[in-house]
């Protein structure tokens, strides 16, 4: 399931692209004193002076893209930034693509063969980010694509609301100088996405019908339940009453008279010239220049070489594969009929649901407890931070799918797992368990919460993301459901298989619509055909994909590299191979590319090979 809010793939550096996927956490943790060393140097730098060069290089480019990005900046837990957003000015555009080049060269000054090899391979990863960004540059009409099905610009400042702190007076009127400053950005905005238009980029029709209503809900809202007054309704007790009343009704004046007619100006003009112009699909193929755009999409988003046409293929022999097993989950259950009136039945039978959404969050967090106690047998190490389950923000509406939320650097706040409790009466329990893998343990917070403690690591490889790293992982995680005791009816065996379904039938509809020209039906069809989803959530999957193209290849790419370095090692090892040590081999460098995770892998095998005490 995704994470959320959106990734700034469109504007900001990718070295800073997991800050988005850091979820709504409310940012907290305390910038470095200036002139203090950053937490995670190694000590080793100090001797070496490729090495100081290196992690001066990394200190001065997070902290010029938390000033340069301070949305992001608040998902860290920076407050120095807290009352600005982002500027999207062309002319601030062009000084941060300056500003990427100014460090890559400065990259390349650095002799990479005078560093030790956590600083190479650091270094590594900070060029790959660089060359990536500038890679992106010049395809411009993509990047004015800001609305998305799911998420998007749209969606951006109440996400940033909900994760804004305001504890304190002073954190609120940080939050109340953002709402003033909205309408200057969704102006620069309706820019971009004038511009886009001109060069033939325009989000598809279905597309656009989401943005509307999700733009009406925010815009309709009751005022004190409008996602823009959110960080007021959770002041800090210690503020006094009379300050307390003070802010809350600045922000009801900001709110109704700068926020919402901005946000309609936005709706104005997307119900009006832009959806005039939209496209009835969103085919990338039928884009200007959409063919190189996808094949850029689909490397940075697998991090592999493979082709479409090699993921298509993928796709289509894991489907069978998990066909197959399906249809042995109905023979278990001795089910007389076809597979469309047996998932009709999973998902009608009463007995499969809650019934309340008390009960949802209960039993996510009784399922939770069961595999926190079995961790120890797959890891060596657990993260320090703490996790929870909450439910997310009414306002998502029923259909939202569940997601996680990270703790920020300072590791001071809990990771939570944000579950959809007003859609309760459409989250089947056999599907719950697999759902929270996932999500959860031994998935998303697992991998992440353990980056955030490697403070070995420069700030940017803790807070890195690679969808077909953390996606990958938190897929493989579920399978490791039987090994915690997970699935052990049936139902709940079909609800991890769907799962893994939803994430290879993906390869295939993904690049049919970006590379072969699927119509959208088509893919609907085939979603259908092959997960036994229903169609309000088939229609919302292929609306996804058609506005955040080849992200959802990650996934599956990422859990198939993954179960084949597990193999590898198991093979190369024998009796030495210990699975709690290669799960603490994969996400001890942090996030990472495939082609990274490879020959960090084949250097542990080695290591483990000579290690004295292995069995």
């Amino acid at each position: 399931m995704p994470l959320q809010p959106t990734p700034p793939r469109r504007s900001a550096p990718l070295l800073l692209s997991a800050l988005a996927l850091l979820g709504a956490l409310a940012g907290c943790a305390s910038a470095p004193p200036a002139g203090a060393p950053a937490p995670g140097r190694p000590p080793a730098t100090a001797a070496n002076p490729s090495a100081q060069a290196l992690h001066a290089l990394f200190d001065a480019a997070w902290d010029d893209a938390m000033q340069r990005y301070p949305n992001w900046a608040t998902y860290v837990g920076d407050p120095r930034h807290g009352d600005r957003l982002h500027d999207a000015s062309p002319e601030a555009e062009a000084a941060g693509q300056a500003e990427l080049r100014r460090q890559l060269q400065a990259l390349r000054a650095i002799d990479r063969t005078a560093l030790g090899p956590t600083d190479r391979t650091s270094h590594d990863l900070f060029a790959h980010g660089l060359a990536e960004e500038l890679l992106f540059v010049p395809l411009v009409g993509w990047r004015r694509l800001s609305l998305g099905a799911t998420h998007g610009f749209h969606t951006e400042f109440a996400d940033l609301l909900q994760a804004s702190p305001a504890d304190t007076a002073a954190q609120a009127e940080q939050v109340l100088a953002r709402l003033a400053a909205y309408p200057t950005r969704v102006d620069q905005e309706l820019v971009r996405l004038r511009e886009g238009q001109a060069l033939g980029w325009v989000a598809a029709q279905p597309v656009l019908q989401r943005v509307l209503t999700t733009l009406d809900l925010q815009i309709q809202a009751p005022l004190d339940k409008s996602p823009f007054y959110e960080p007021f309704t959770r002041l800090g007790s210690d503020i006094p009453a009379a300050t307390r009343d003070a802010l809350q009704a600045r922000a009801r004046a900001l709110v109704s008279t700068r926020v919402v007619p901005a946000q309609q100006r936005l709706r104005d003009f997307v119900a009006g010239p832009y959806a005039a112009a939209a496209p009835p699909a969103g085919n990338l193929g039928n884009y200007p220049g959409g063919a190189a755009v996808y094949a850029a999409l689909v490397r940075s988003n697998t991090t592999t070489d493979l082709t479409p046409a090699q993921i298509h293929a993928i796709g289509l022999r894991e489907v069978a594969r998990l066909q197959a097993e399906m249809q042995q989950v109905m023979r278990d259950m001795a089910w007389p009929g076809d597979f469309t009136s047996f998932v009709h039945h999973l998902n009608t039978d009463p007995k499969y649901f809650h019934s309340s959404p008390e009960t949802l969050l209960a039993g996510y967090r009784d399922i939770g407890k069961r595999i926190d106690a079995e961790l120890p047998k797959l890891f060596a190490e657990l993260p320090r931070a703490p996790w929870g389950v909450r439910a997310m923000p009414a306002e998502a509406g029923p259909d939202a799918s569940e997601y996680y939320s990270s703790p920020g650097l300072a590791g001071d706040r809990p990771g939570w797992f944000n579950a959809n409790t007003v859609g309760y009466k459409t989250r089947p329990i056999w599907a719950m368990e697999s759902l929270t893998a996932h999500e959860a343990v031994p998935g998303h917070h697992l991998q992440s919460a353990r980056a955030l403690e490697l403070g070995e690591l420069p700030r940017f490889r803790r807070a890195s993301w690679y969808v077909a790293y953390g996606e990958g992982w938190a897929l493989y995680a579920e399978t490791l459901g039987p090994q915690l005791g997970l699935y052990k009816d049936p139902p709940s065996r079909f609800g991890f298989l769907q799962m893994q379904m939803l994430r290879a039938a993906r390869l295939v509809i993904d690049t049919g619509l970006h590379d072969q020209g699927w119509p959208r039906q088509k893919a609907v069809d085939y979603f259908l055909a092959t997960t036994g989803y229903d169609t309000g959530y088939a229609t919302i999957e292929i609306d996804r994909y058609t506005s955040d193209p080849g992200q959802a290849l990650g996934y599956y790419i990422g859990q198939l590299r993954i179960i084949e370095l597990r193999d590898r090692a198991r093979a190369a090892l024998g009796p030495r191979f210990d699975i709690r040590r290669f799960h603490m081999a994969l996400l001890d460098q942090g996030a990472v590319p495939l082609s990274v995770l490879d020959s960090q892998i084949d250097t542990w095998i080695a290591a483990e090979r000579q290690r004295p005490d292995a069995p």
